[in-house]
This record gives structure tokens, sequence and C-alpha cells, in this order.
């Protein structure tokens, strides 16, 4: 008996996009500086969704509102890998997106010594993003400082491992997809992914820009 050629195909895949902004230390330094500097109560996000860490500073959500030259071309460089990111994963036409509204909310941590952020995820929007401006010491005694971890949304897709499911290419896995950000580089996701940000045991700061998008 000859069996037939099995084709395998993702049917519940979660698109990622990533890009790097090449180069970005000048621009990563302006906004490092920016940041630092306007990391007071006026700034502060007023209406935290989680119960704030004095190790993690969280601003307001109108970033991409400030006029300041490095914010702009940092709105420019994110928004545009989000509409790229959309275009490639959905069957909507370039000329459809253009006709459409783009908004986001965005702003930046600033996060110290022991600082991280709990799983959540972004119900209210359908795109997320995470730009890295400054990666942050990472010690070698502590290698998931300050990782981005992204939690598999398939509820009791790992509730059984054996040899058979338990080393699954990369597009099929069963486990969270940890990230270590570098510096300029930039990952899109959708809102619905859950996600957090483990302890930071740096001796510096670990600064990050996010946003969440949604159309109409």
């Amino acid at each position: 008996m000859v069996s037939a050629a099995v084709r395998l195909s993702p049917i519940f895949a979660v698109p990622l996009g990533e890009a790097r902004l090449v180069p970005c230390e000048r621009l990563n330094r302006e906004l490092e500086a920016l940041f630092l500097a306007r990391e007071t109560d006026e700034h502060r996000n007023p209406m935290p969704s989680h119960i704030p860490q004095e190790e993690v500073f969280e601003s307001r959500f109108n970033l991409f509102r400030w006029p300041e030259p490095c914010v702009q071309e940092l709105r420019k460089f994110m928004l545009d890998t989000v509409a790229e990111t959309v275009l490639q994963a959905s069957t909507v036409s370039a000329q459809d997106f253009t006709n459409l509204k783009f908004h986001n909310h965005t702003w930046f941590h600033v996060t110290r010594h022991a600082g991280s952020f709990v799983s959540h995820n972004h119900p209210m929007a359908s795109w997320s993003a995470v730009y890295c401006v400054r990666v942050g010491e990472v010690p070698p005694d502590q290698p998931g400082s300050g990782l981005l971890r992204l939690f598999d949304p398939r509820p009791g897709a790992n509730a059984y491992l054996d040899p058979g499911n338990a080393q699954l290419h990369a597009s099929f896995r069963l486990s969270p997809l940890e990230v270590r950000l570098e510096e300029g580089q930039v990952i899109v996701f959708p809102s619905y992914v859950f996600h957090e940000v483990t302890p930071f045991y740096g001796r510096d700061t670990r600064i990050t820009v996010a946003t969440n998008c949604w159309f109409a």
C-alpha cells in the first residue's frame, strides 16, 4: 500500500511582524534623553490598568502627539511597520488600506532594577507593537532578565506533552515565545495575545515604546 503524501499547513497561526531601524543609535539616544527628562508625574499614566511598580514608569498614552522630531521619526517607523504587517497578514488591498482611519495609543516605559510587567493583552485594539530604545544590562547570572514573553493564545494547547509534540517546529510551538529585544527592533503582534515582561535585573534602565493600533 502506498500512502498519500502529507501536506502540512498552519491553521491557527499567529502573525508576528519584525523590523529593524538601521542606524538607530542617534534616534534612540535622543528618545532616551527626552523620556528620562519627562519621567515626571505630569507625564505619568494617571489610570494604569495594573498595580503600578516603583521600578517601572509608564507614560500617558499620547506619546505620538508630541511634536519633538525624534518622536515623530519613531512614529513614522513604528506605524509604517504596523501597516506593512497588516498588509502582509491580511487580504486587504493597499488601496483599501489607505482609505482606513489609523488610530493609536502610544506610550513609553522606563524600567529599573527588578521592574517587570504582568501578563496582559489589549482587547480594545487589533494590533500592538513594541520598540526597543534601550535594551539595558543583561547580567550573566540572569539570562532571563527583561524578556518580552508572548503566550500561546490556544487554551490547553500544551496540556499534554509527549515525544510526539514536544519538539514541534517554531510555527507550531506549544511554549511561550521569549524575545530579547535589541535596540532599534520593533515587533508587531495581534493585540489579543497575552504578553509580559520578565523582571529586569540590570543596573541601568530598559526603555521601550509600545503602541496599540486599530482601524476604522
